[in-house]
C-alpha cells in the first residue's frame, strides 16, 4: 500500500480453504528454494485436470535431486496458475514448457477525508442513483475494522444479489450489510503471532475502505485537526475487503489469490493501493495480471501510481486496462510554529497535535548527543534515528535533527521534540511521536546558530495549526512520475486525486505516528500517498457506474479522464506526466457526452503490438486470439494521446485511430478543437461528428507533424457539441524506446 504515512511496507499472502497438493519432484537444496508464481492463463479446465497438469509441469521443470514439493496455492477461480517453491533453473526451465505464460518470484509489494470530496466539487448532499447501493468495491489490502462508524450499515438492504463472495467471521469479526465479506490470505501459512482475521491491524485497509465508501460521519477529526464530516465517496456501495497485508508486508502470491476470489465473487470495482514493483513484462506483475482479468470479466481496477516521484518513469502501476492515479493537493495544509529563546518564530510542516503551551525547553543539537555506549558518534546521531541519541543529554530537551525523519531516536530517548529539516518533500507533512516540525534548511541554520552561540539555548513548539492552500491542486513529489516504463505510447498516470493530508477511518490498534512506543489511538487519521487518491477514483468510479450499470471499465475511465479538470504544467512539475488528464470530477463524469471505449479484443490487439505471441494470449484468453494483424499501441482506443520519438529525431510524426461512442440522448454535433505548440501541426479528420442515436460510433484519425522544441510538450483535443467538453491530453516527448 503506498502511502507516505511512514508506515513500514507491509507484506502479503494466503491461502484459503484449500487443501495443499502434494507432489513428488525432485530440487536441490532447500536453501536455494524459492516461492514462484507459476501462470498457466485461462485454461478454462476443472480443477483435477489442472492438478494434472501441474503434475506434469512440475515433473518436467524439476532438478535430478528428489525432494517432494507443496502447491501452496491454486488460483482457479477467475484465472489459473500456482504457487510453488522452485529454484532458479526450475524455474527457468518450467518457463519454457507448453502451457505456461510466466513464471516470476513471489515479490513483496509496498502500501503505496472531510475536505477531500467537497474540494472535488462533489457535495455530501450530490444527486445519487438509487443502484448505487448495488455496486460492490473490492479493496485488496491490510483489511478493514468493522466497528468503524463509517461502515454502520443503517438504511442498507440486504448484499446484491449477484454478491457470491464469504465473511471469514470469527468471535472478534463479523461482517454486516455494508462490509459485505471479508477475507484473508497467507498462502506461507507464516503469521508470526498475527490474527488470523480480516481484521485490520494497520489501519491503511480501513483509511482506503473508508475513503471510498464510507458512510457520512460528523464531527470526524484527528485529534481536534482536519474537523469535519468524514465520508467517502460512493456512500451507498458495499465493501468487500481483502486482506493481502501483513507486518511483514503484501506478497505477489495473494494478491492474486486476491483477485481470483474477488473476481468470481462479483466484485463491480477494484481498489488496490499497492505497489513497488515494475517489470517489463505485463504478465509477470502479479497486479497487472489480476486487473487484465478483472477487464475481462467488466470489473474496473484503480491503483496508485507509485510514491517513488518525482523521478521521470517512477510509476509502479501502468497497466493499460487499469487506471493509475496520481496524488494531488487540497486546499488545506499543516504548518507548525517553532519559537527559540530569542523571541524567534519559524515556521515548520507537521502534523502536531501535542501541546507544549509555549513553554521553552533547552534545545540541543543531535551531533552533539551520540550514544556512544552504543557505538554511535555525532555522524550518526544528527540524523536522530534509532538509538543513535544519548538519553542522558537529550531527555527533557527539544533536539535539532538533520535530514527528514520521524526523530524515532529523539522519541526513544524521551527527548521533549524535535525539529527536522530539508527543502525536499515540502509538500506533505508527516506526523511525528513527539512534538516536531519539519523546517526548511535556512531556517535549520538560524536555530543551529542560535544553539552555538547561546549559553542556555531554548525552543518551544506548537501545535499545528490548518491554513488554506492557494495552490492547490498541485502534484506533491513524491507522486510517481510518467511516462509508462514498459508502453511509452500509452500515456500514464491516467488522472490525479485527492492524496495529501487525507483525514479518513482509522484502526484503533495503530497508532497515529505507527512508530513503536507511540501509544496514541484514534478513530480518524491523516496520511498522504497515492494510496489515499486511488480510493477516490474508486468512489468516483463506484458514482459513475451506478448511474451507467451496464458501462465496461474502459467506458467509466474515459468518463473520468475526458471530464477532468486539467493541471496547470506552469505550476506542476513534469505537466502530463505528473497528473495526466487532470484531476477528476465525478459529476460531470456522469455525463461525458462521447467516450473511448475498449474490450478485451482492443487489449489484445494492443499487447500483440507490444510483442507478445499468439500462444502466449491464446493462454492467457483461453480462445482463439490471434495476432494476425497486430496493433500499434497509439491505436489502442485510449482517451489520451502519447508520442514517443527517439532523442536523435529532429522532425516528429505520429498518426492515431481513435473511436468514439455516443453516451447522449439526442441528436447531436461534436466539433474537434486543437490546442498544441509551435512548431507542431496537429490534425484531425474528420474533425466534425454528427450522431443520430445512443450508443452510434464514430471514427477519426489524429495526425502529428512537426519538431520537437523541448524534451516534452503538451497539447490537447476537445470535442464539443457547445454544452459538453470531451478533452484528451497530447503529449509528444523524447523517449529512447
Amino acid at each position: 500500500m503506498d502511502s507516505r504515512s511512514s508506515a513500514p511496507p507491509l507484506l502479503l499472502i494466503s491461502l484459503l480453504s484449500f487443501a495443499s497438493l502434494l507432489i513428488k519432484c525432485h530440487s536441490s537444496s532447500s536453501d536455494e528454494l524459492k516461492t514462484y508464481i507459476v501462470y498457466t492463463g485461462n485454461s478454462k479446465t476443472d480443477e483435477a485436470s489442472a492438478l494434472s497438469q501441474y503434475t506434469s509441469l512440475l515433473q518436467n521443470a524439476a532438478d535430478s535431486n528428489a525432494a517432494p514439493k507443496t502447491v501452496l496455492h491454486q488460483y482457479k477461480r477467475s484465472f489459473n496458475g500456482f504457487v510453488v517453491k522452485l529454484t532458479q533453473k526450475e524455474a527457468e526451465r518450467m518457463s519454457g514448457l507448453d502451457g505456461v505464460v510466466s513464471v516470476f518470484p513471489n515479490r513483496k509489494r509496498q502500501l503505496h477525508t472531510t475536505k477531500s470530496w467537497d474540494f472535488l466539487g462533489f457535495p455530501q448532499n450530490v444527486q445519487r442513483a438509487r443502484t448505487e447501493s448495488d455496486i460492490i468495491i473490492g479493496v485488496i489490502d491490510s483489511g478493514i475494522w468493522p466497528e468503524s462508524e463509517s461502515f454502520i450499515d443503517k438504511g442498507l438492504g440486504p448484499p446484491p444479489k449477484k454478491w457470491k463472495g464469504v465473511c471469514q467471521s470469527s468471535a472478534n469479526f463479523t461482517c454486516n450489510r455494508k462490509i459485505i465479506g471479508a477475507k484473508y490470505y497467507r498462502s506461507d501459512g507464516s503469521f508470526d503471532g498475527e490474527e488470523k482475521s480480516p481484521r485490520d491491524y494497520a489501519g491503511h485497509g480501513t483509511h482506503i475502505s473508508s475513503t471510498a465508501a464510507g458512510n457520512p460521519v460528523s464531527q470526524a477529526s484527528m485529534l481536534g485537526l482536519a474537523a469535519g464530516t468524514a465520508r467517502g465517496g460512493a456512500v451507498s456501495a458495499r465493501i468487500a475487503a481483502y486482506k493481502v497485508c501483513w507486518l511483514d508486508g503484501c506478497n505477489d502470491a495473494d494478491i492474486l489469490a486476491a483477485f481470483d476470489d474477488a473476481i468470481a465473487d462479483g466484485v463491480d470495482i477494484l481498489s488496490v493501493s499497492l505497489g513497488g514493483l515494475n517489470d517489463e513484462n505485463y504478465f509477470r506483475d502479479g497486479l497487472a495480471i489480476g486487473a487484465f482479468h478483472a477487464m475481462r470479466n467488466g470489473i474496473l481496477t484503480v491503483t496508485s501510481a507509485g510514491n517513488s516521484g518525482p523521478s521521470l518513469g517512477s510509476l509502479t502501476n501502468f497497466s493499460p486496462w487499469s487506471i493509475s492515479v496520481a496524488a494531488s493537493t487540497i486546499d488545506r495544509k499543516f504548518l507548525t510554529k517553532v519559537g527559540i529563546g530569542d523571541n524567534r518564530t519559524f515556521e515548520g510542516i507537521s502534523i502536531n497535535t501535542f501541546d507544549l503551551k509555549g513553554q521553552q525547553y533547552p534545545i540541543i543539537y543531535g551531533a552533539d548527543a551520540p550514544n556512544t555506549k552504543e557505538g554511535f558518534d555525532g555522524s550518526l546521531s544528527r540524523f536522530c534515528t534509532g538509538n543513535t541519541l544519548d538519553p542522558n543529554l537529550v531527555k527533557g530537551k527539544i533536539v535539532l535533527c538533520e535530514g527528514r525523519s520521524q526523530a524515532s531516536g529523539a522519541f526513544m530517548a524521551e527527548a521533549v521534540g524535535a525539529l527536522t529539516q530539508g527543502q525536499n518533500f515540502r509538500d506533505y507533512s508527516l506526523t511525528f511521536p513527539l512534538p516536531a516540525s519539519y523546517v526548511d534548511l535556512q531556517d535549520a541554520a538560524n536555530i543551529f546558530s542560535y544553539i552555538n552561540s547561546t549559553r542556555n539555548p531554548t525552543a518551544t513548539i506548537y501545535r499545528t495549526n490548518e491554513e488554506k492552500d492557494t495552490l492547490a491542486p498541485m502534484v506533491p513529489s513524491f507522486s510517481a512520475r510518467g511516462p509508462s516504463p514498459v508502453s511509452p505510447g500509452i500515456l500514464k498516470p491516467d488522472l490525479v486525486a485527492p492524496g495529501v493530508n487525507i483525514l479518513a477511518s482509522w484502526s484503533p490498534n495503530s497508532s497515529i505516528s505507527e512508530v513503536d512506543g507511540d501509544n496514541r489511538t484514534v478513530q480518524f487519521n491523516i496520511i498522504s500517498g497515492t494510496s489515499m487518491s486511488c480510493p477516490h477514483v474508486s468512489g468516483a468510479s463506484a458514482y459513475v457506474k451506478s448511474f451507467h450499470p451496464d458501462w465496461s471499465p474502459s467506458a467509466i475511465k474515459s468518463a473520468l479522464m475526458t471530464t477532468a479538470m486539467p493541471l496547470s504544467p506552469k505550476t506542476n512539475r513534469d505537466a502530463e506526466f505528473a497528473y495526466g488528464a487532470g484531476q477528476i470530477d465525478p459529476i460531470k463524469a456522469v455525463s461525458p457526452g462521447l467516450v473511448y471505449d475498449a474490450s478485451e479484443i482492443d487489449f489484445v490487439g494492443f499487447l500483440c503490438g507490444q510483442g507478445y505471441t499468439t500462444r502466449t494470449l491464446q493462454l492467457v484468453t483461453g480462445d482463439n486470439s490471434s495476432c494476425s494483424e497486430s496493433a500499434r499501441a497509439s491505436d489502442l482506443n485510449y482517451p489520451s494521446f502519447a508520442l514517443p520519438t527517439p532523442p536523435s529525431n529532429v522532425t516528429v510524426s505520429g498518426m492515431f485511430k481513435r473511436t468514439v461512442t455516443y453516451v447522449g440522448s439526442e441528436k447531436s454535433t461534436y466539433k474537434a478543437n486543437v490546442r498544441g505548440p509551435l512548431g507542431l501541426k496537429i490534425q484531425v479528420n474528420p474533425s466534425v461528428l454528427s450522431f443520430t442515436s445512443h450508443g452510434e460510433k464514430q471514427s477519426f484519425v489524429l495526425s502529428i507533424e512537426g519538431s520537437l522544441e523541448a524534451s516534452m510538450v503538451s497539447a490537447s483535443l476537445v470535442w464539443s457539441d457547445g454544452k459538453i467538453k470531451v478533452r484528451s491530453p497530447i503529449v509528444v516527448f523524447s523517449s529512447p524506446q
